[in-house]
This record gives C-alpha cells, structure tokens and sequence, in this order.
C-alpha cells in the first residue's frame, strides 16, 4: 500500500495505524475532525485517509476516484499526522475492506498494530460486507460513538445482529493499551464530537448555487469550484 508521505520514526517503531475509509464526495470537516480524534483518542502513530475508488455498497459517486482522492490529499494537507493512501482508487476491483487490510497487513507484517475506524452505524451493518468475519483477524476495529448512542456503558449500538454480537463475544475491550499491545481482533469504541455536517448536504447546496463553505476546508471548495463538480448538468 503506498501513502502520500513516508511514516516517520516513531510511527515505524510500531504505534497502531490508524485507517479511516470512506468515499469522501466532497471530503469535509466532520470527517477531518473524526480522524483527529480518533488518532488521538486511541493513541495512533499515524492515520490513513483512504477514498474508495469503487464502492460496494452504495451507488456511483457523484465525483471521480482521481477527483475524490485529490480533494482529500487537499484537505490533508498541513497534518503531519494524516496520509492520503490510494491504494482503492488504484485497483481495478471494487473497494472491499477486506482486500485492502490483507494488503496493508502484507506490506506492515503480522506484528504491526492496524486499527480500522468505523462510524457505529457501518458497524452495525458489519454483517453484510464482503468476507467481513476475517476483518478481525486482519485488524482492530474502533467504532466511533456517535450522537444518538449512549455515552456510558456498552459503546456500540445497544441492539446488535446475534451474528454480529457472536462474532464480537470476548473482543470488546476499553483499554486502548490492548491496540498497541495485539496487531489485531479487538473491538473499542471512542467518542466523536458530533458535528451535523454530511456529503449529501454539501453536494446539494452546490448543485443548487448555494454556499458550502465552513462545511469544509477552502481548498477542497476551491477545488469543486474549479472543477465543477456536483453541479446541474454537469
């Protein structure tokens, strides 16, 4: 797997690596805040933002895999702490995490800590992706604890698919010491400041002549203003 930038010492030493997934049509500020919290929260060397060049489970985006990865190398400019991997835009299949972590597992090696974040309500759709129970064996998970969700006690959604609860018997932990400790197979959850910002909301208010901007970072609406994207007819 390439990223933008080479890790830096620390991060070779062996801090989890963080991988935050998504289409990313437009990449704005709530996932740019969820990725710094995450890295934080579950003290993370380095964090990964990885645009899905096909993805599974939705619809065609409404912007290309070479613009979508542009405007998060755009947003992810200036923190050190951030890279941009390519490694979905690139390939020739569909997106399927499950192909990407063996790939990223290969390149790190077996010891490598490898923590991949997802939003609560992806978690709880866990079950329906592709090869999804080896995804345990191949990394940790962190669901992100959003609002809506209670913030003390159990820290995914309460109700869980008996497949998926089975699944997560005996991997839920609560200390992020076990993330650095195991390259794989634990299940954590961390609080996210729950900012009302979503894709959708940003591409209607461009397809309509509205302004977006603050919904995220100046760079990344110069970018869709240069390029046209998300507009009527385009």
């Amino acid at each position: 797997m390439q990223a933008e930038q080479a890790l830096s010492g620390d991060t070779a030493a062996g801090l989890p690596l963080g991988l935050l997934g998504g289409t990313f049509d437009p990449i704005h500020f709530g996932h740019l805040r969820l990725a710094e919290e995450a890295r934080e929260a579950l003290g993370l060397g380095e964090l990964r933002l990885m645009p899905a060049g096909r993805p599974p489970h939705r619809g065609e985006p409404g912007s290309t895999p070479e613009d979508r990865l542009a405007m998060a190398r755009l947003a992810a400019a200036g923190n050190p702490a951030l890279r941009v991997d390519d490694t979905e835009v690139r390939a020739q299949q569909k997106s399927y995490t499950v192909l990407t972590l063996e790939q990223l597992r290969a390149e790190s090696g077996p010891l490598r800590p490898l923590v991949l974040i997802l939003g609560a309500d992806a978690f709880e759709g866990l079950p329906g992706w592709h090869r999804w129970k080896e995804l345990f064996a191949l990394a940790h998970i962190a669901v992100a604890n959003r609002p809506g969700y209670a913030p003390h006690g159990r820290r995914w959604p309460a109700t869980l698919s008996a497949e998926l609860a089975a699944a997560c018997r005996d991997r839920h932990s609560t200390d992020i010491a076990d993330l650095r400790t195991t390259p794989a197979g634990r299940v954590i959850a961390f609080d996210m400041t729950p900012l009302a910002i979503s894709a959708s909301l940003i591409r209607d208010l461009v397809r309509d002549g509205h302004s977006a901007r603050y919904l995220l970072p100046d760079s990344v609406l110069d970018y869709i203003a240069a390029h046209r994207l998300y507009r009527k007819g385009r």
